[in-house]
């Protein structure tokens, strides 16, 4: 084709799997050419709701979609770059969030604070991210990835730098609360990053990911370890926004997401950025024209609630408020539990001693290295997740990591030593990391183009209401009765198991779907098998119909 002559070198599609065509098969057919014969070289923009035609579901020698185009292309130097660029956003916020852990200690100690106090400082962060998650991802539907995640890194950056310089309290708990609004727009990273990425690698690249964000909790400490002893706690809060000014720097290489501009009906823009990741990696662009479906009402609430996703919404929902619910509040149960010492020992009454809320102590290299080890413990989730992800599937990589979580709680009832205690809290936090990095490979698969950023931000807003509540249970629950605290957790989690086998729709092996209209976005389904990926489960979004 003259159009595409100055492009690097072109594959064609063929059509596979379909042995018999009925006549309106054939009209559908015609209808299709004379639209290519119409539009010439320009792309094939379909009117808001329309049915798309089945030439266009399975790509003929004339037309192709952004799904094919991206699987032409594959994993190459471009996927690279983005993951590195990626993973810096991830390492940045989680570098915000670790703070927490050294901070808090610090000016209990400093500024006197009472207990209460310091909790809120931890709490303010949680609400933030909160109230900002579904704000971020609506942004992000509407007006772009690329916008929603460059305004949340500069927003994180601008008020991360600004606490280093609180003069009181009151100033350092909003300013707190502010940055913590900035990094409720972290995962949008991931939508991005996803809508690049082929259907092989991208369950083991988002997962990767993951890899950025214990090393940032790692970099923080050891940036703690030499910063505060000398230069104190302000310098620390500067120094850590320095991977967000290298993000900031670098977005101005970061295309949008051409999935996006598709859905907008941007096609030249997203051919061009399709054209510029196939010259990247060296790999061939699909032959023909770019079939888009435009849709005006993106990031609208009310489609994670139409008949195809509200099921899969309440049950997310809860999923993600389970994960972080337990997540952080085994975090919390660590040290109390340690604290506690044996709990069936006579010791343990011996060691309980009063304490005041005015009572500090700073954090020393032994409290670093507990910081290190905790922080390791999620590698071995990491490859659990790994290995399961593609074989089990997502539904049930998420339901194995909750109940290996509940069968490591069982035994804290009776009487274990310290060192199967740490056995057990060290598997229990491996597996509902693993559960958490699962729910994060799952979300942006299952929404469509047009509220994947707000269906991922939505339930992450959920997760920090987990967070927020947590405390409650394995703080102050767990001084009437640890007993309570453990099953809360452990009952939790059972549901959470049971809430992801009933999950309706499993997206191992199917392509990330465009539009939220029921017609489109059954593009993928079924196709990966005639690809010879290995079988895909019967279930598409009129699972949920």
């Amino acid at each position: 084709r003259p159009g595409l002559s100055h492009c690097c070198s072109v594959v064609r599609f063929r059509r596979t799997g379909e042995s018999t065509r009925s006549e309106e098969d054939g009209e559908n057919r015609e209808q299709v050419v004379r639209i290519a014969e119409q539009t010439d070289e320009e792309s094939v923009a379909l009117a808001e709701g329309a049915p798309v035609p089945r030439e266009f579901a399975n790509p003929s020698e004339d037309t192709f979609m952004i799904e094919d185009a991206v699987e032409a292309i594959g994993f190459g130097k471009f996927q690279w770059k983005l993951s590195i660029l990626t993973g810096l956003s991830w390492m940045a916020d989680a570098m915000e969030m670790m703070i927490l852990s050294i901070l808090a200690p610090q000016l209990h100690c400093e500024w006197r604070l009472p207990s209460l106090a310091v909790a809120l400082l931890t709490s303010a962060v949680f609400i933030g991210m909160m109230i900002s998650s579904s704000l971020w991802g609506n942004i992000s539907d509407k007006y772009g990835r690329k916008t929603g995640l460059k305004m949340s890194v500069l927003w994180t950056m601008f008020y991360g730098l600004l606490s280093a310089f609180a003069p009181i309290y009151g100033w350092i708990l909003v300013l707190r609360a502010l940055v913590g609004f900035g990094i409720g727009g972290a995962p949008q990273s991931v939508t991005l990053y996803a809508e690049f990425l082929p259907m092989k690698s991208r369950a083991t690249c988002i997962l990767l990911i993951e890899i950025f964000w214990a090393l940032g909790t790692v970099f923080e400490v050891l940036l703690a370890i030499l910063v505060m002893p000398t230069l104190g706690w302000r310098w620390l809060l500067g120094l850590s926004t320095i991977p967000l000014f290298i993000f900031a720097f670098l977005c101005f290489w970061l295309p949008e997401s051409a999935r996006y501009d598709v859905l907008t009906g941007n096609q030249d823009k997203a051919l061009a950025t399709l054209k510029r990741i196939a010259t990247e990696n060296g790999a061939p662009m699909p032959l023909g024209k770019l079939v888009a479906a435009r849709q005006e009402d993106r990031g609208k609430i009310r489609d994670l609630f139409s008949s195809h996703f509200r099921w899969t919404t309440v049950l997310l929902w809860f999923i993600w408020f389970a994960n972080a619910f337990s997540y952080y509040g085994l975090v919390l149960l660590t040290t109390e539990l340690f604290q506690a010492g044996d709990t069936c020992g006579s010791e343990s009454v011996n060691k309980m001693e009063l304490s005041c809320s005015l009572e500090c102590k700073y954090l020393n290299s032994d409290d670093y290295k507990d910081l290190l080890w905790t922080t390791l413990s999620e590698f071995p989730g990491l490859l659990v997740t790994l290995w399961s992800i593609d074989r089990l599937g997502r539904r049930k990589t998420m339901a194995l990591c909750f109940f290996v979580f509940s069968l490591c709680i069982i035994p804290l009832y009776g009487c274990v030593g310290r060192v199967s205690m740490t056995v057990l809290i060290f598997i229990a936090r491996a597996f509902i990391a693993g559960g958490f990095q699962a729910a994060y490979v799952y979300t942006p698969e299952v929404y469509p183009t047009a509220t994947r950023a707000l269906g991922l931000g939505t339930s992450s807003g959920m997760a920090r209401v987990g967070a927020l509540i947590t405390p409650f249970v394995a703080q102050v629950m767990l001084e009437s009765s640890i007993y309570l605290a453990l099953s809360v957790y452990c009952c939790c989690c059972l549901l959470a198991a049971v809430a992801s086998c009933a999950l309706p729709i499993e997206t191992t092996g199917r392509g990330l779907q465009e539009s939220s209209h029921r017609e489109w976005g059954q593009e993928m389904v079924g196709r990966a098998s005639s690809q010879g990926s290995g079988g895909i489960p019967n279930s598409s979004s009129d699972s949920q119909g």
